[in-house]
């Protein structure tokens, strides 16, 4: 089953999900071959600690395992690292079921994925908040009241990588909820009565992520783009260097939705590039920007392998249909620009 590059795996699990394949909540699952691509440009190591704030599928934590496990020689250290390094996240509790499932199949001996909301921590199992202190990835600060705070509501943590597909659909209407979010106000300071849930997602996933560490996040296009969103924009912008944004075709997300969607790459700021009040001093610097252009599917939403000259499936390393795609070009001209601009995290590639 894994050797097929995890495609049965999506379908078999389409099939028992019915309900949130079809987006219901919002929710709608990332294709392989964008996975691949978040995972590549991003190349969690073998030591750093990967979340997946919307799991669903695992697909994010499946993959991200197999591409570490090439550095890794053991089948021993292999099992360390997946009952350790690997984190999801899922309100569904049929999702959290069947991604453990997968978890536990592909290798991972202990499996921390949870049955919870991200966006409010202060409701999460006794279990999963005892397992992410012993383990410091609670963040920790010299000054006692928002050390004591933080130790409680669990705001910010110590991730290393995050990758994720928050869900589009819904607002968030809740008022104890939304004061916990700067972006749960308006620009004027005063709490607003309903946000889009994808937006309170990019905040908490900032959070999640230690100082230095790296995201990738599928958002939909109007984040980008829409003078509405400014303010969004701006406070990614604070929080974050904007590492690239890769335009997915809109295709992608087909048959389930044609949302034009594009992944934004970021790297957090760490202290010594933010002044006193937390502003970032770097003020200029480049962002890689590309867009898909040959579409993986169809528009019906089936898939679209790679033929040879006289109509044959063109085969991966790993003998399974290819898929006909240009992302693995794109994430190619990321890691050769990333090491020109000196990303520490692409040396090893």
């Amino acid at each position: 089953m894994f050797g097929s590059n995890l495609r049965i795996i999506d379908e078999a699990f389409e099939y028992l999900l019915p309900d949130v394949a079809k987006g219901k909540k919002g929710q709608y699952f990332t294709p392989r071959v964008v996975i691949d691509l978040c995972v590549q440009m991003l190349n969690p190591g073998k030591k750093e600690y990967v979340v997946d704030t919307a799991c669903g599928s695992a697909g994010f934590l499946v993959h991200a395992m197999q591409y570490v496990w090439k550095k890794l020689p053991t089948l021993e250290a292999r099992k360390d690292y997946a009952s350790r390094y690997l984190w999801g996240i899922d309100f569904d509790e049929k999702s959290t079921k069947i991604s453990r499932a997968i978890m536990l199949i592909a290798g991972d001996g202990k499996s921390h994925i949870f049955k919870t909301s991200s966006l409010d921590t202060r409701e999460w199992p006794d279990r999963f908040k005892s397992e992410l202190k012993d383990l410091r990835l609670v963040t920790e600060y010299e000054d006692y009241e928002r050390n004591r705070d933080n130790s409680e509501n669990l705001t910010n943590l110590e991730f290393d990588v995050l990758l994720a597909n928050p869900p589009f659909a819904g607002e968030i209407k809740e008022k104890q909820l939304l004061t916990q979010y700067v972006l749960g106000k308006n620009q004027a300071g005063k709490l607003q009565s309903k946000v889009e849930r994808h937006l309170l997602f990019i905040e908490r996933n900032l959070d999640f992520v230690k100082a230095g560490g790296r995201l990738a996040i599928v958002l939909p296009q109007g984040i980008f783009n829409n003078t509405s969103q400014e303010y969004v924009r701006k406070f990614i912008m604070k929080k974050a260097r904007i590492l690239a944004v890769v335009g997915l075709h809109g295709n992608s997300f087909k048959p389930h939705t044609g949302t034009k969607t594009s992944i934004i790459f970021l790297q957090k700021w760490r202290e010594d590039e933010l002044d006193e009040g937390g502003t970032p001093t770097v003020k200029d610097y480049p962002i890689f920007f590309a867009t898909q252009k040959q579409s993986f599917k169809d528009n019906s939403g089936d898939y679209i392998f790679e033929k040879d000259s006289e109509g044959n499936l063109v085969l991966d390393s790993d003998g399974n249909p290819k898929y006909l795609s240009d992302l693995d070009e794109i994430a190619e001209a990321f890691v050769a620009w990333g090491k020109e601009q000196g990303l520490s995290f692409l040396k090893d590639i």
